[in-house]
């Protein structure tokens, strides 16, 4: 083994930690809507976001980094703007470093639509946009480029997590997509009649106007009956890409497990001291792995030797490993997120950025499967994955990050 392999191999150890996040400092909190409980499956939808606790925890959240607020990037902070996340991805010119402390150059990519569901209202999504906006230089949030649906007609209650998690999606959709339209369709609550309900009234959103990506962040532990036609018809609309996160634990969950959708998994950032770009390596603790019940796809026939019988997740990747997580604005203060909640709206927004447009997921899905390999990602080949850990990544396809993450846009 290479002292440099070596060394790499300390430092992920070092950022993905031997253990859960939670036993570690800076501690990783886990929202209530985040927390997977087994009798939801297939009833109960929940969310896969993770907090960075930074600070004191029982700071207000304007006061999270001392007595004067500050504004990130913070220095001696190395984690992600929409700058560095748009280098580190190839929406931009290359930049040595992909440093989030010093670049300020931004995506101008994106068109048409995407769309974001979750549960619940978030009232603070729209001014909490604004100043994300404000302070990294995007395009400025007004009616044109924003809006907010109620699926039901009527605004739902309110729930802490799930306004987290609608915060997270919209500023990650608006960074590396800043040109595009988001609409943020609202459940009125997270049973999965209502998630479905919002599902259908998001795709026809988008494909009303001209097609687009619809952002699901949320999920369920797998169960049976996820096959038959009331739990897949809602993912299915012509002009329209569906991605879904993986979770924040292996095995994977549904919907992302689904063939009509993009299943979103994750990764870790690594960065020296100065904050500079080391490398990109697998997040432990991200949803991984075969499905239980959906038979493996057409798409993923080249993969077969690896995935099996099963329909294998996920198939790209992009950062979630909170400790290596993204600056956000919510409800007041800044925060740092991570979980595949915050991997999935990026490749929802990178993909739109492309401007291919596909027809479909499927359609999506052969180009990226086509690519495997090539250029167009950028193949994670060091880290472990799964509950034991028992996955690793490899050259090409693999378990842990499927094709790798997004190196530009040729791939999608």
């Amino acid at each position: 083994m290479s002292i440099i392999y070596l060394l790499l191999t300390i430092l992920i150890i070092f950022i993905t930690g031997p253990t859960w996040a939670q036993t570690a400092a800076p501690s990783v909190i886990i929202p209530q809507s985040s927390v997977v409980h087994l009798e939801d499956a297939g009833k109960r939808a929940h969310t896969n976001t993770l907090i960075l606790q930074l600070g004191d925890p029982k700071a207000a959240p304007p006061d999270l980094f001392g007595a004067t607020p500050q504004l990130p990037p913070f220095p001696g902070f190395n984690y992600e703007t929409p700058a560095s996340l748009a280098c580190l991805y190839g929406l931009v010119k290359a930049t040595a470093g992909c440093n989030p402390r010093t670049l300020k150059t931004n995506a101008t990519t994106g068109s048409k639509v995407v769309a974001i569901v979750n549960a619940y209202d978030a009232p603070t999504v729209l001014s909490d946009l604004k100043k994300y906006s404000r302070q990294f230089g995007l395009p400025a949030i007004n009616s044109a480029n924003f809006q907010v649906i109620y699926a039901a007609g009527t605004r739902p209650p309110y729930d802490q997590g799930w306004a987290q998690e609608s915060g997270l999606d919209v500023e990650m959709v608006h960074a590396l997509a800043p040109m595009a339209k988001i609409i943020l369709v609202e459940a009125a609550s997270n049973s999965f009649v209502d998630m479905l309900q919002a599902e259908t009234v998001a795709a026809k959103a988008v494909a009303a106007a001209g097609g687009g990506e619809v952002s699901n962040s949320w999920g369920s532990e797998e169960f049976p009956a996820e096959m038959t036609a009331a739990y897949t018809a809602p993912f299915t609309k012509a002009k329209v890409v569906f991605f879904a996160a993986t979770g924040n634990n292996s095995p994977p969950s549904y919907p992302a497990v689904l063939p009509t959708l993009v299943a979103v998994g994750g990764t870790s950032i690594l960065r020296d001291s100065a904050g500079n770009f080391i490398a990109e390596t697998t997040w432990r603790r991200a949803g991984v792995g075969p499905s239980m019940f959906v038979p493996r796809p057409g798409f993923q026939s080249s993969v077969k030797a690896i995935v099996g019988s099963k329909r294998g997740t996920p198939d790209i990747s992009a950062v979630a490993n909170p400790n290596t997580g993204v600056w956000v604005y919510w409800n007041g203060g800044w925060y740092i997120f991570g979980g595949t909640s915050v991997a999935t709206p990026i490749l929802a927004a990178i993909t739109n950025s492309a401007n291919h447009f596909k027809t479909s997921t499927t359609a999506e899905l052969v180009k990226i499967y086509a690519n495997i390999s090539k250029t167009s990602f950028r193949d994670i080949k060091q880290g472990t994955c799964g509950d034991t850990q028992s996955f690793s990544a490899a050259l090409g396809y693999d378990f842990c990050t499927g094709v790798g993450t997004p190196h530009g846009f040729s791939g999608l």
